[in-house]
């Protein structure tokens, strides 16, 4: 294989045999397609199934399929972030194993990053056509949520299949539950992004790995992406603005305590309002002492690593 490629197809499995096999033949149909150089990662995130052993059953001979196999089920960002140091494209797609995803639609979306754009998603415009509206409800409202809080105007922030050129993600590191928003931090980089409708097609063979502890994951990594997205460089606007406001109400209820106490009728051990005051003072103090601490561990942090606060995109002469 070149040293080089132009596309880079990443395929997370876990427990996933009964699907790889037809995932494979369906791939073998539409890659050569291509007409262009490509590299096939599939990432066996610890299954206990025979996935492993199918899968190099069916990629005798061929030298641009790969399979990386993980010690122990790691999770999909881990899957994720194995397969993208992995790959040599130059446009890398991610997909699911489970069939769910149209290989046929990868084509689609690197017609679509011709056009100009760094990210492709996919968005299964059809997947709740067929549920109850409470699912349709739930799902329209938590892709709003996080198109809201994260500034990228997505309407399928859950669907695997999306395309990426290589130079947006090289800057983006994957740890905890991050994959899910891996183009909403490429977005933050610059990276322009389309929205393109793939096809969905119910899971036929294993069962989903995803429930409810799934949606408490998506909201507390949103909380964190989000803070890191406004905060990461300067802390001390965060907490030094939370610490601020806490003095400030240190300061409103030691004066409605001083009211109580000449003009109200009550003394200061009358009322919470004493404790209140140190409690708020004490903690808006804390508070910006966190966001110093904070402010030299960025600094030691990117000094360190001579880690920019910029991205370039292209220099000209």
């Amino acid at each position: 294989m070149d040293k080089t490629s132009y596309l880079s197809l990443i395929i997370p499995f876990y427990n996933e045999e009964e699907n790889l096999p037809f995932l494979v033949e369906k791939l073998n149909q539409v890659l050569p397609s291509l007409g262009k150089t490509f590299e096939v990662i599939f990432i066996d995130d610890g299954s206990d199934d025979n996935g492993f052993d199918i899968l190099k059953s069916l990629l005798t001979n061929k030298n641009n399929w790969r399979i990386i196999r993980l010690r122990k089920n790691f999770g999909q960002t881990a899957a994720w972030a194995a397969g993208l140091d992995e790959t040599k494209g130059e446009i890398i797609v991610i997909m699911d194993s489970d069939l769910e995803n149209d290989p046929s639609d990868i084509l689609l979306l690197l017609s679509k990053i011709d056009e100009g754009y760094d990210i492709v998603s996919g968005w299964r415009k059809n997947r709740w056509a067929n549920n109850p509206l409470s699912r349709r409800l739930t799902s329209r409202l938590a892709n709003w949520l996080i198109a809201k809080i994260s500034g990228v105007k997505l309407h399928d922030f859950g669907c695997s299949l999306k395309a990426y050129r290589q130079e947006v993600l090289k800057d983006v590191k994957l740890y905890g539950e991050m994959h899910r928003f891996l183009a909403i931090l490429a977005s933050w980089q610059g990276a322009k992004i389309a929205e393109v409708v793939v096809n969905f097609t119910p899971r036929q063979f294993g069962h989903s790995k995803y429930g409810l502890e799934r949606i408490i994951k998506v909201i507390l990594d949103l909380i964190v992406i989000k803070f890191l997205s406004g905060y990461f460089t300067k802390p001390i606007y965060f907490f030094g603005r939370v610490g601020i406001f806490s003095i400030i109400l240190s300061f409103l209820t030691f004066l409605l305590s001083v009211y109580y106490k000449f003009w109200g009728g009550k003394t200061f051990i009358e009322t919470p309002l004493p404790v209140l005051t140190a409690l708020f003072f004490i903690v808006g103090i804390i508070l910006i002492l966190i966001g110093l601490l904070a402010e030299m561990v960025m600094r030691v942090y990117h000094e360190s690593r001579d880690r920019k606060i910029y991205v370039i995109k292209e220099k000209y002469n």
